[in-house]
């Protein structure tokens, strides 16, 4: 008798099989991440900067408003990522 984790394992490859990468597909996953670890870490570089800045002259708007940049940043480099590794997954990059 199989376990309801084995069940349920079976289900979802049914539902969406795991998928081979290729080692070329594995290598341009491999840059994308470095890339954007790069990227997001030049823009967290800019924007704590602007943060520190804002802080030291206890603008509190200036503080929020840098806090908010960093955060929609982060958020648009993750997006980026995410859109352009799941392209090189499906073989489309």
């Amino acid at each position: 008798m199989k376990s309801a984790y084995e069940l349920a394992m079976e289900r979802l490859n049914q539902k969406s099989p795991t998928v081979k990468l290729t080692a070329a597909q594995k290598a341009k996953l491999s840059e994308l991440d470095s890339k954007y670890k790069a990227k997001l870490a030049e823009r967290e570089i800019v924007l704590t900067d602007e943060l520190a800045k804002a802080t030291a002259k206890g603008d509190v708007t200036a503080m929020d408003k840098a806090e908010q940049h960093l955060a929609i940043e982060r958020r648009k480099i993750q997006e980026d990522l995410e859109e352009k590794k799941e392209r090189v997954r499906q073989g489309k990059d």
